[in-house]
């Protein structure tokens, strides 16, 4: 798999990009994607009781006292934030490669999967957030969102002032224009706010002058709950967006592919222009 820029000629949806000497790599393509989906989700839901409570939380561990410290880059939060009806079992992979690589502190969140409106769940994360922030120290914090997870971050991020708290959007497979998928869905009222020209979503289409958060928006070209794939791209005019293509695997692969991960480590770790360096490096 491979992770690159989106290029504007990409977003076409893939069946026109395609001519007859690429449908039998196509077709290997798709029938991997399939397998690794399926094979994906059949692990997901074994895993899926062990999402249903919310983790347990635990202080940060203060300095040593008299120790020397050294002038570093602080490292916010991450805070991991799941798809519709879904559970924060589908970020085990994910979690791990994040706390491994710069050991930063990771948090899964739950909200219940009988949510019916984005701008409730939002303000619930605000919450959520300031909680985090109060007991880590911490000004700020990176969220990485699955799906609806994505939207209801950028919601918080962009319309409820949120953008104070967030350093850092990632978005995995979010619809941010919205998606034309299972429209049998839409009896679900939340379904229905992640189609295009609904409220929500022509609020997130409105001005945004000034918000401090950057987002960084992956998305797949096998994404089946993408439609059309270009959904999963951030375009607004008065947004900090960068749009990351992922080839080859489908939806539920995103937030467990080691490449994504990869991909997300990156972009947490790169230096946005509020990062201030502070005595953060204790040597004893």
């Amino acid at each position: 798999m491979k992770v690159t820029g989106v290029l504007p000629t990409l977003f076409l949806p893939v069946c026109r990009r395609l001519w007859p000497g690429r449908l039998a790599g196509l077709s290997m393509t798709l029938l991997r994607a399939t397998a690794l989906e399926a094979a994906i989700l059949a692990g997901h839901l074994l895993l899926y009781p062990t999402g249903l409570v919310q983790e347990r939380r635990s202080a940060a561990l203060p300095a040593a006292g008299g120790a020397a410290r050294l002038p570093v880059r602080p490292i916010p939060p991450v805070v991991l934030l799941h798809g519709f009806i879904d559970n924060r079992s589908v970020f085990v992979l994910l979690r791990r490669a994040l706390a491994q690589h710069g050991g930063q502190r990771v948090e899964s969140l739950n909200y219940s999967p009988l949510t019916c409106d984005i701008r409730i769940a939002a303000e619930l994360l605000a919450r959520h957030i300031e909680e985090i922030c109060e007991r880590t120290g911490s000004a700020r914090v990176d969220i990485v969102g699955h799906s609806l997870g994505g939207l209801i971050a950028r919601y918080y991020a962009q319309c409820l002032g949120g953008d104070l708290r967030v350093r850092t959007l990632v978005t995995l497979g979010t619809p941010h224009s919205g998606t034309r998928v299972a429209p049998l869905a839409d009896a679900h009222p939340i379904v229905r706010q992640m189609r295009p020209g609904s409220a929500v979503i022509e609020e997130l289409a409105r001005p945004a002058p000034g918000c401090r958060t950057r987002f960084v928006s992956f998305w797949s070209d096998l994404d089946s709950l993408m439609d059309p794939l270009e959904t999963a791209c951030l375009e607004h005019p008065d947004l900090d967006t960068r749009n990351v293509r992922v080839s080859g695997i489908g939806h539920l692969a995103l937030p467990v592919h080691p490449a994504v991960a990869a991909g997300i480590r990156e972009a947490l770790d790169a230096p946005h222009p509020g990062d201030q360096v502070t005595d953060g490096l204790t040597v004893a």
